[in-house]
C-alpha cells in the first residue's frame, strides 16, 4: 500500500498546542469560574489581529490555539489518503474542527484538538473507511499497515 502519511507538523509551530489544558495551570474548572468572567483570546492590543496569520498572533495561554487537549484522548482517528474521496463529511461533522482540509482536500488531523469522539469515522462513506479509530499510542505507520481491504458485495 503506497500510503502518504499526513504531515504531522501541519499545525505545529512554537505556539500551537504548547499548553496542556488544565494541567498544572492552577486555573479553576468550567464550573468554578466566577459569573461574568471574560476570557480574552489574545494578549495585549488585538486591534489589527485579523490581518495577522495565526502563528503571528499573541494568543493567551488558555486559548484553544495554544492549549492542547490531546491528553484526554484514548483513541485517535487515522487517515488513509489512498481511500479518501474528499467528500468533506468528516470536516463538516467534526465538533472540534480537528479535520484539516484545504481547497476541499482532506490533508490530515489536528491531533492537538481532536478528542477521539469517532464522529469523523462514523460519517465516512468509503469502503473501507478512510478514517479509522486506533489506540492513542498506535504508531501511524503500524495503523496504516492494519487497514482492512475493500469488502466485495455478495451476489444474491
Amino acid at each position: 500500500m503506497s500510503v502518504k502519511l499526513q504531515d504531522l507538523n501541519l499545525c505545529a509551530n512554537d505556539k500551537r498546542g504548547k499548553n496542556q489544558l488544565g494541567i498544572g495551570t492552577g486555573l479553576v474548572g468550567w464550573d468554578e469560574v466566577t459569573q461574568g468572567t471574560v476570557l480574552t483570546s489574545f494578549e495585549g492590543d488585538a486591534t489589527d489581529i485579523v490581518s495577522k496569520k495565526a502563528e503571528e498572533r499573541a494568543y493567551s495561554d488558555f486559548n484553544s490555539y495554544t492549549a492542547t487537549v490531546a491528553s484526554w484522548r484514548v483513541i485517535k482517528p487515522v487517515f488513509n489518503r489512498d481511500i479518501c474521496i474528499d467528500c468533506q463529511n468528516c470536516w463538516v461533522w467534526c465538533p472540534d474542527t480537528s479535520i484539516i482540509s484545504r481547497d476541499k482536500q482532506m490533508l490530515g488531523i489536528d491531533y492537538d484538538h481532536c478528542k477521539g469522539c469517532e464522529v469523523c469515522s462514523e460519517v465516512c462513506p468509503t469502503n473501507p473507511k478512510s478514517l479509522l479509530m486506533f489506540n492513542e499510542h498506535e504508531d501511524l505507520e503500524v495503523a496504516l499497515s492494519k487497514w482492512p481491504e475493500k469488502k466485495k458485495k455478495e451476489k444474491k
